[in-house]
Formats: structure tokens, sequence, C-alpha cells
């Protein structure tokens, strides 16, 4: 295996996608399935293979989620799966192997983060970029990017400020939309995501402009539109000497008189997708119902009642408006459908002179608009978001307000009456998609974009070389906090450090501690704990070695991104009840405070202060009243796999052990945890991780438990 920062020449990008949630493959996507499988599945693909198809690119792999659940098709239990010649889909483990919806998904990020940067490590490049797409990936992106140290790129797809206006607009109250949504866990990896990438890709200047704008963390100079692209060669106009396929007969046994025009809508059965307006739209307009027929392909269902809550919402509502209106023999509503038959449904409507529409409340790109252009076929689309750069350069359609059904019917009609407006768009359509929405175009800006990244970025070796000694030879490491989880029982210290003498070999000893290094070494002297062979320090922000107390340097210059303690402090020390603890506390890469609970701002109030003055650090809060800020890439738990991943120590065979909230970040993942049986309440919340155990032992002595628990001498591994 190649070593990180070692390249015998030049060589081509490796660029890491990551997109975690719905089901992705290289073939047959079941776009439309559910709420998790859009157009973002089909995007990151095509994406892919764009960008594997330049002659500068070396590789591109696409991390997403692996599934095994005889609910899906067994293609997506495939851990490898080969898009391109130079394009893979890698499929990690990230929670229980059934098929989850996105909305639950936030839990097992940490643990599908530590597998990437394994996977990573595999392959033997370093990434020149790693980009996220939606707000779970960008979560994994940062925390990834930021343990290799390259550029993040990030793609929101949609936006969760943008959907809780809308949904608030259509009536729902807070409390569903938090619990069917989780969107205020979603706008926090958002703003994460934004303070931490170097490119935001979006795919309108309106996404801009008017939706991360919305944001704390916006910040235009780090934004760059570069729209899709599409597939000319699947979707192009209908062909002389060409039959319609076999959809045509499935959609005509839905209508009376199968030769009008169609009206298509094609998405998946989301609310946001507003489907039942359009159907109101068309039943309340009698001369449109009269000129055309409307038909509906929401994704693929077998029964309605088995669907998740949302489709089988929509699904409903749309089915009780066909009946309501009676529209039996105008609309066309069939269960399913092939993915090579959606080219074909545009074609169906460019043949009969018809319409797509596009009604979403909001609609960050609109790719079927793009499809439909591609295959000659006129567009009606919401106002909002994408679509108006869709028409501007292609001069294909016409916008509207989509809560306003009388427009859009009106709209639609007026496209349907004109022959002359109707073949002029058409052509235009067709244009337009050539000049602005080709991959080729788009893989080509986006590695422009990606090559200005890579030239900013030293290129630096991450350390020192692997010492000789114990570390050299380690498979498996304890790293423990040190007051109160480590130290506070003699007895169970007693027990903890002669199962190490006896058991330990080829066991790295190390501490992840709030001290100073000066502190932490007179701490473990007093208790007679052997000097460790890692010592990670204030907070994270300092790794050394012993017994000779060598700092790794390499994690220094690491963490030293993006930090301006001088302007943190001036800014936390403006606040009410904050106050700057001893100058034998502050470190170069850690500033500490004291904070008064009953007058300071909460945490979410302070970060929100942060963002708002470009300022990126991470807070780590402690026993209600220790506030420390450190850099972005400086936590326990980044030190700890950094250490680990250094010395060739496998993540899972790391056992983890502390006591309060500055621990929580090494205890989640893939790291075997151990909360000691005298814990602050503040990990309560990581109650019922599966790789998180609860002692009942206090102290060392919930260490000593853990290790039978994990039968750590032995097979090291989380129980069945």
């Amino acid at each position: 295996m190649r070593k990180t920062g070692e390249h015998d020449a030049p060589r081509g990008l490796y660029i890491v996608l990551i997109s975690v949630h719905g089901l992705i493959r290289g073939q047959e996507l079941e776009l439309g399935r559910d709420a998790d499988t859009g157009g973002q599945t089909k995007y990151v693909v095509e994406l892919a293979r764009a960008l594997a198809e330049h002659p500068d690119v070396e590789r591109v792999d696409l991390l997403t989620r692996q599934v095994r659940d005889p609910k899906v098709s067994s293609d997506y239990a495939e851990p490898l799966e080969a898009i391109a010649e130079r394009a893979f889909i890698v499929r990690l483990p990230c929670g229980p192997r059934r098929y989850l919806r996105k909305e639950v998904l936030w839990p097992y990020l940490d643990c599908f983060a530590d597998h990437a940067l394994r996977h990573v490590r595999s392959v033997g490049l370093l990434p020149d970029a790693v980009h996220g797409h939606y707000a779970d990936a960008g979560y994994v992106a940062v925390r990834l990017s930021n343990l290799l140290g390259v550029p993040m790129v990030q793609t929101g797809h949609s936006l969760g400020r943008v959907k809780r206006e809308r949904l608030r607009e259509k009536g729902l109250k807070e409390g569903d939309i938090e619990s069917r949504y989780n969107i205020a866990r979603r706008i926090e990896a958002e703003e994460e995501s934004l303070s931490h990438a170097a490119m935001v890709i979006a795919s309108t200047q309106q996404e801009v402009e008017e939706q991360y704008a919305l944001y704390d963390h916006y910040r235009p100079e780090r934004m760059v539109v570069i729209p899709p692209g599409t597939d000319l060669a699947r979707f192009h106009p209908p062909r002389r000497g060409d039959r319609p396929g076999a959809i045509k007969a499935d959609l005509d046994r839905f209508l009376a008189y199968p030769d009008k025009p169609i009206v298509l809508a094609l998405s998946r059965p989301d609310e946001r997708k507003n489907i039942p307006t359009l159907v109101r739209a068309y039943a309340e307009h009698p001369r449109l119902r009269e000129r055309a027929n409307l038909v509906i392909v929401a994704g693929n269902r077998d029964d309605i009642r088995s669907m998740d809550k949302g489709a089988r919402e929509v699904l409903t509502e749309i089915l009780m408006l066909i009946d309501r209106y009676d529209l039996y023999g105008n609309v066309a509503f069939p269960k399913q459908h092939a993915p090579d038959d959606v080219p074909e449904l545009y074609r169906l409507v460019t043949r009969s002179r018809g319409v797509f529409v596009n009604p979403a409340l909001t609609e960050p790109f609109g790719l079927t608009l793009i499809e439909a252009a591609a295959s000659g076929a006129p567009i009606v689309a919401t106002h909002d978001g994408g679509p108006r750069d869709i028409v501007r350069h292609c001069r294909n359609g016409v916008l509207v307000d989509p809560l306003d059904a009388v427009a859009m019917a009106e709209a639609i009609d007026g496209v349907l009456a004109d022959r002359s407006r109707w073949r002029q768009m058409s052509e235009n359509g067709l244009k337009g998609v050539q000049q602005h929405y080709a991959w080729r175009g788009h893989a080509e800006k986006y590695l422009r974009r990606v090559r200005a990244l890579r030239r900013e970025v030293a290129r630096k070796r991450r350390g020192q070389q692997r010492l000789s000694g114990k570390l050299a030879q380690a498979d498996r490491a304890i790293v423990t906090d040190i007051d109160n989880t480590l130290l506070g029982d003699r007895a169970g210290l007693r027990l903890l450090l002669q199962q190490l003498k006896e058991r330990g070999r080829g066991v790295a000893f190390g501490i992840a501690t709030g001290r100073r290094i000066d502190s932490a070494i007179e701490v473990l002297r007093e208790w007679g704990v052997p000097m460790p062979d890692v010592l990670i320090s204030s907070v994270g922000s300092e790794i050394h070695y012993g017994p000779e107390i060598t700092e790794d340097g390499g994690w220094a210059r690491h963490i030293d991104h993006r930090w301006n303690p001088s302007r943190l402090s001036e800014l936390l020390l403006a606040l009410p009840g904050v106050e700057l603890q001893p100058a034998i506390d502050q470190r170069r890469f850690k500033l500490s405070f004291f904070v008064d609970p009953e007058q300071a701002p909460t945490l979410e109030e302070i970060e929100r202060l942060l963002r708002q003055n470009d300022l990126s650090a991470n807070l780590i809060a402690s026993h209600d009243r220790y506030l420390d800020l450190l850099p972005v890439r400086a936590s326990k738990g980044f030190a700890v796999r950094y250490f680990a991943d250094k010395w060739g120590i496998p993540i899972e065979q790391v056992l983890v052990a502390g006591d309060s909230g500055n621990d929580e970040d090494m205890l989640r993942g893939s790291t075997l945890g151990v909360v000691v049986g005298n814990h602050h309440a503040e990990l309560e919340r990581l109650r019922g991780f599966r790789r998180v155990h609860f002692a009942a032992a206090t102290h060392a002595g919930g260490i000593a438990e853990a290790l039978e628990h994990y039968d750590f001498f032995g097979a090291c591994r989380v129980p069945d």
C-alpha cells in the first residue's frame, strides 16, 4: 500500500463522494421508490462517472450505506461495485443492516465516518477532495476531511431551513415537523458543513442568494454554481421510426382518449413535490380537462398501506382527489414503472405535444426538467429555486407559484393551446440543454475548482515516522480519561493495572485528558500509574508519546487550520458570565473559560455567534462550568482516531473510557466505548448505543468491567 503523502510521480486526482441515504447502485436506480431515493441518488452516480471519464482523474469513490435487508435488492449489500473504469460505489456499514430512512441515521454516522477513513487508507491515496451530498453526508465529510487534512466540498441538494419554512406554510406544527424530519439535527449538520467546506457547490444562483443566505455560515465567496448535467444519450427526442415503449400501453388502459396531449408529473410521492395541487389545477380547469390527459408517475408501489407515512398520505390524497373530481378516464396513475420507462415517458409527452410539469413547493435544481427539455418537452415549473435558471438558460417553459392552482392550470393550458409556441419551446429546450447541462462541461468546471484547492493544500507528511517499540507492535489500545475515570478508586485501579500487566502484551495504553501534559504526568505518578504509551492532553489539542514525552509535531501542524485564538478570546470575553481561566491553563491550541450557567449564553448561542463572525472552533463543555475552544480538527475523538490511524491500530480495537461531556466524541463511532458508573448525567444520551457500555462499576473498575464485556484481550468485539 502506498503511504499517505508519498508520491513516486505526479498522480491524477482522487475524489471521494459521500451520499449516505437512499438506495444507490450503478444500474436501474429505483428512483421514486421512497422519499430518500430521488434525484440525488442519480446525480451522485452520474457525477462519479463523469468525473472518472476525465483524463486528469485517477479514481472516484462514491461512499454510501451498505444495506442487508430482504426487502430490498441484494445489490445494496455488495461492498464494492465498479460503475466505470475508474469509478466505484463503496458500501460501508452504518447502523442496523435493515434499510432505514435518512431521518433516523444520525446516531450511526460516526461509525460510518470511521469506516470511511479505513477505506481511504486501504486505497492508499490521499483524496484531493471529500465531497458531501446532503446534510448527513456533510456530517461525515466534516469528520473525514478533518482527520485526513484535505479540502471538503459540500452540496446540500435541499436545505433544512427552507424545508422547515415550506412545511410551516403548509400548516404543519413545529412538533410534527421535528418528530417526522429531525429537522433541528439536520440544520445543525448543515451549519457545520458550511463552516468547514472549502467550496460549496450549488445548482443555481437563487440557491446561493436566497436559500444558503438563511444560514449563519453563509459565505458566498466559497460558493460556486455548477448546474448538474444530464445523460444526453439516454434522454433525447423521439426519433423517426421509433415505436412507443411498453409504458404507453400501461398508461392507455387508464385513459378514455389516450391520443390527447399528455400533462406529465414525475416524482417520488413526497408532500414537498406538491402533486395534489397539480391534480386540483387540472380538475378545476374544464378547458384543460377537455384538451389533455393527466399522467402522474409517483414512484412504485404494491400496497399503499405498507408504505411509509409520508408517501402513504400523499398517494391517498391523490386517489381521493381523482375520485372527488371524477377524473376516471382522464388520469393515468400507474403503480409501477421501470428505470428504462422514464426516458420514454418524456418522449410520450413530446410525441403527444404535451407538457411536463414540476409543481414542487421547493426545488433546489430540478433534474427532471432538464431530462424533459433534453427529450423535447416544454415545461411548467415552480418559480422556486433551480427552475428559474433552467428556464432562463433554455427559454422552454413557464414558471408559476406552486400554491396557485389556477395560475398553474392557465400556464399549462396556454402552452398546449399555441402550437407555434409549443414548437419554439421544444426547440429552445433542446439547444439550451446541449449548451448548459451536459455532464462533460460540469466535470470540467468541477475539476478546475478542485485543482485550485489542491494547489492550496501543502503536501506534508503527517508527523514523524513510526517509532520502533511497543506502539509499532500494538494491535489494540486502551485510551482513558484521567479524572473520575481512570483515577478515583485505588482498588479498581490496582485491578486494572494488574490485568494490563498480565495480559496487556500488544496493547497500547494511553490517556486522553483535559489536563495539561505536565499536570497529567504529575497526577499519574501520584497514583502509581506507569507512563502511558500515548498522552493526549489539553482536551485533545496535544499528543505526546512516552516514555520520553515526545511531541507529535504532525498533529500540531494538522490542527493549525482556521485557528484564530485572539479573535475567539475577544469575542467570548465580551459575553456575560464568561471568564478566562488562569494563564497556566491556556495552550497554543486551547482556550479555556469558566462559564456561569446562570448568566452566560447557551452553548448553541455561542456557536451561532462564532458562525456569524466567520470564526471556527470546536466547543467542548463539561461539568456545566468549563468551556474549552479548540481548532476544528482537534478534540479527544479526533486525536484518538489520528493516533490509531497513524500507528495502524484498527479503530474497532480501541477501547475508550470516559465520564463527562468532553469524552463524548471519542465514545461515539466505531471505538469500543465504556462510560464508568460514576459518570456525569450529560453522557446519558449515549445510553443504548451498541458500542457504548455503561459500566456498573465506577472509575477504573468500570474500565476493567469493559475489558471483560468486550473480551478485549481475546476476540475484542461487541457482544451479540
